[in-house]
């Protein structure tokens, strides 16, 4: 598969982003989300060790950079920057930081008054990241793994299972899922919040 085939409901990359590759040996998908992987997978020994995260410190621009950096810095030159140019999803560029700023307030008030039942706070907290989509790439990881931080370290609840097998490779599983997403873009939630159910949420 060529390296920048990106499955369904993924984001194109620009070539300036293209650019921003730190391993210039790759040649393929595959190779490339091994580095990835391997990479997410330190982040979240990392995040294992912040033990005393506040949702107040998880809910701000710095700690939504922090992440994506620990995600994706030693594959990409841009991880834990807000991209800049406009994609096929996502808010004007210009937009980011004031529209994530805008959700965290919402989401803190969502929590105090217990304004939805924890699914559905999932389910809302990681369709509004991906809408915003903040992130040259990586922001459907960014949002699945920011939104656990959300539930584990700041209201101290389990973690979401997102899905059965590799969500980020193209299956019947990822079309539920970014199907489940395009109802969300309608303010229609329920489908998303079913298809966490139906993993065992």
């Amino acid at each position: 598969m060529p390296i920048f085939t990106e499955p369904e409901g993924a984001t194109p990359l620009e070539p300036d982003e293209i650019e921003g590759l730190i391993h210039t040996h790759i040649e393929t998908r595959d190779e490339l989300n091994a580095l990835e992987n391997a990479n997410i997978a330190d982040c979240l020994v990392w995040l294992s060790s912040q033990s005393t995260l506040s949702l107040e410190e998880i809910l701000s621009l710095n700690f939504a950079k922090t992440l994506h950096n620990e995600m994706l810095s030693k594959v990409w030159s841009w991880a834990g920057n807000f991209r800049t140019t406009e994609k096929n999803i996502g808010c004007d560029p210009r937009q980011i930081s004031v529209n994530l700023y805008n959700l965290f307030e919402d989401i803190k008030c969502w929590v105090e008054f217990d304004h939805y039942e924890s699914r559905e706070l999932s389910a809302r907290i990681h369709h509004q990241l991906v809408k915003i989509h903040p992130f040259p790439n990586g922001n459907g990881r960014h949002a699945r793994m920011f939104t656990n931080c959300v539930r584990e370290k700041g209201l101290g609840i389990e973690p979401i299972i997102w899905a059965t097998g590799n969500i980020d490779r193209q299956s019947e599983e990822r079309r539920e899922y970014i199907n489940s997403l395009k109802h969300a873009d309608q303010n229609n939630y329920q489908p998303l919040v079913s298809y966490l159910v139906d993993r065992g949420n």
